[in-house]
């Protein structure tokens, strides 16, 4: 780095990155269960796979983010879905392949991906 201006650039180029991790009160809101279950379950890696796939398909308006415990330890990993207006939806036992789908089906389509939801493991 030789200038100000590289700096500059450097630091635009890391917020533009970020911009799936920033928070608003109009974005959908993607919300991963990163306590210590749900980081030994393999919540981390399901972390990241939302953050790449929100990022890789340019999606503006949603929110990636981590919370501690949700309270459900033996579904883990658990993701929370808040879309503005609509009821919480929230799905178990996420991997990184099921992330994927439900960023498809639910983020992009408005489709619930039901049959990983917590409503699923009852019946």
């Amino acid at each position: 780095m030789k200038s100000l201006a590289e700096l500059q650039a450097i630091k635009e180029r890391t917020l533009k990155s970020m911009t799936s991790r920033s928070d608003s009160e109009d974005n959908t809101r993607i919300v991963v269960g990163m306590a210590t279950c749900g980081i030994a379950a393999g919540a981390r890696p399901v972390l990241n796979a939302f953050t790449e796939e929100i990022a890789r398909r340019n999606l503006k308006g949603v929110t990636v983010s981590q919370t501690g415990c949700i309270g459900m330890c033996q579904y883990e990993p658990i993701v929370e879905v808040f879309v503005p207006g609509k009821e919480k939806v929230t799905y178990v036992q996420v991997s990184p392949e099921k992330a994927a789908k439900i960023v498809a089906d639910h983020i992009v389509n408005g489709n619930v991906v039901a049959e990983y939801t917590v409503g699923s493991i009852a019946k």
